[in-house]
């Protein structure tokens, strides 16, 4: 067992291995994205999120909570997605305190537009390197650590810090 403070040579080094690939991977799908559709990486992820809910319709609390992003960054990428006429919002008709954004048919295109580059980039990058039981130990294993990480509450529900409350220097 190691030191609470600490993490002993194989565990850093499959953390820092973890946090590398995860940045590599990142960046080539970026730069994919921008290249093929002129998205940055949240908003694919709205996108493809919304092509795949109930009518390509979600409120923004649980678009928030799936791409754990802050409130503020998702408004901001789905005005940016709004102008572009890639979605709508619109208060839920249930409740108008709710936002809905609904994935537009203009929208529906440029997923389906960068979607191959996407799939290669990942092919290539990471499928292609792994075996079939590879694969199926890599993704048991993170989503055993996701459910983990996910047993608290969303992001959605923590308490938001007023204008004034800084944080102290």
């Amino acid at each position: 067992m190691t030191d609470a403070s600490s993490l002993d040579a194989g565990q850093l080094a499959a953390y820092l291995a973890l946090k590398e690939v995860g940045s590599l991977i990142e960046h080539a799908v970026e730069q994919q994205l921008r290249a093929d559709g002129g998205l940055s990486g949240p908003q694919f992820q709205i996108l493809a999120s919304l092509a795949d809910a109930p009518r390509g319709r979600l409120r923004m609390t649980d678009l928030a909570d799936g791409l754990v992003y802050s409130r503020s960054g998702l408004t901001y990428q789905a005005a940016q997605l709004e102008k572009a006429g890639l979605v709508t919002r619109a208060p839920a008709e249930e409740d108008e305190r709710s936002i809905i954004v609904t994935l537009t048919p203009r929208g529906r295109e440029l997923l389906g537009k960068v979607m191959p580059g996407h799939v290669e980039v990942v092919q290539r990058l990471l499928i292609d390197v792994l075996d079939p039981a590879d694969l199926a130990t890599m993704a048991g294993i993170l989503n055993r650590v996701r459910d983990r990480m996910r047993t608290g509450p969303p992001r959605s529900a923590a308490p938001r810090r007023s204008a004034g409350a800084r944080k102290p220097r």
